[in-house]
């Protein structure tokens, strides 16, 4: 799937991904290619995927077409 990262100044990282793993109220939700369409709440937690590890504060994670959009607040 096509992955974007990205936080208010800009993009953190794009490319293609093959898992996601999202810190979200529920817990964590691992999003993999072609998963059905969702947006979501993150908390902060541990966003992480092969090529990312970033801690977040918190964020909204959108899912259509096979691209995965999140928009974070990194926690510092």
């Amino acid at each position: 799937m096509q992955f974007s990262l990205l936080e208010a100044q800009g993009p953190i990282w794009e490319g293609q991904a093959k898992e996601v793993i999202l810190p979200t109220e529920e817990g964590e939700m691992s999003v993999l290619d072609f998963h059905q369409p969702f947006s979501i709440k993150l908390v902060k937690g541990l966003l992480k995927s092969a090529s990312q590890k970033i801690q977040i504060q918190e964020g909204l994670a959108v899912m259509k077409s096979n691209k995965l959009n999140v928009f974070v607040e990194r926690a510092g």
